[in-house]
């Protein structure tokens, strides 16, 4: 029965209805720390940020042999997975949501995302998707065209949006925000945009402070060297991504301001993915997360351009458009 219910999820939402079970879920790609952090946080109910209510059984390797950072990771995390939590390793995705109730897509190569979230769709099991969400604006938008038509649900996020002060910020704390610049390290990936591999973090925590709207982007460097972002909100509201070693940021709003985009660890983050598994309710809607991939996809333009502004809207409607041939 419990099985049956999970199943009905995208149709009745009566996830709610077993939410005092304890999910079972799954991994697909073991080449980040993530997995085995993650692992501990859900497994473990002595670590010191346990989160209850979901335990991760099984898992699908994945990997990218031309990504070091990924090829040379994935077996030891394997190992931890298996040896000290009891992870079972499945062939293919498809067999392991037969086993699962929910699954995180964490390889840390964004390429392959598109068509490991299109096989755990089509296994109508709810999703969380590690960052990056995808390699491309246009895969992003495909995975949520899919999800969307099977009523999937779905979601990604980083860590970052669930820092205590940045939710604060979100929430009204300093009213309406007028201005934010965040920052974060943006080491980058020849086979990604530049800010999708790690400025991502920096990126989303501008997004969460500022909300959805922005319309421009203008790409540049800061006083170390740098990238540096800066986007237009509606309403003439700017928002700034500055690379830097740590996670910062301040917000002005029309009640104060605050300083924002400190990293609380992992652990508010997971208790988000497990209230998301536990009731089909996404914590960040598509619209916003499809704006975050432009905007970095529009870094990238502007960059190319010389530091020419660049317009999200451009980029949403070439993602949208037929590949060339």
């Amino acid at each position: 029965m419990r099985r049956f219910l999970l199943a009905l999820l995208p149709a009745t939402g009566l996830l709610s209805a077993v939410a005092a079970a304890e999910l079972r879920l799954g991994l697909v790609g073991l080449d980040t720390s993530h997995v085995t952090a993650f692992t501990e946080i859900l497994n473990d109910p002595a670590a010191k940020q346990h989160v209850p209510g979901a335990r991760v059984v099984a898992a699908v390797k994945g990997g990218s042999p031309d990504i070091p950072s990924s090829a040379s990771r994935v077996e030891g995390y394997t190992q931890t997975l298996v040896e000290k939590y009891g992870v079972k390793l499945y062939d293919s995705i498809g067999a392991m949501c037969r086993d699962v109730d929910a699954v995180l897509v964490e390889s840390v190569d964004g390429r392959p995302h598109l068509e490991q979230a299109r096989a755990v769709i089509a296994a109508h099991k709810p999703l969380y998707i590690d960052k990056p969400m995808a390699g491309s604006l246009r895969d992003g938008l495909e995975i949520f065209r899919l999800a969307r038509e099977a009523g999937v649900p779905v979601f990604t996020a980083s860590s970052l949006r669930f820092g205590k002060n940045t939710l604060a910020v979100r929430g009204g704390a300093i009213g309406t925000v007028t201005n934010a610049v965040t920052s974060s390290p943006a080491e980058l990936e020849s086979h990604h945009p530049d800010l999708f591999w790690y400025g991502i973090h920096g990126v989303e925590s501008l997004f969460t402070v500022m909300g959805p709207g922005c319309e421009v982007v203008r790409r540049g460097t800061n006083t170390t060297g740098g990238i540096e972002v800066t986007g237009r909100w509606k309403g003439g509201r700017t928002g700034t991504f500055s690379e830097g070693k740590g996670y910062s940021g301040t917000a002005q709003g029309t009640k104060g301001g605050m300083t924002v985009g400190a990293y609380d660890g992992y652990a508010p983050l997971v208790v988000e993915i497990v209230k998301f598994f536990g009731t089909g309710v996404v914590p960040v809607a598509p619209d916003e997360t499809i704006e975050i991939l432009a905007f970095m996809e529009a870094a990238d333009e502007s960059r190319r351009r010389g530091g020419a502004e660049v317009t999200l809207a451009e980029m949403l409607a070439k993602a949208k458009a037929p590949p060339a041939r």
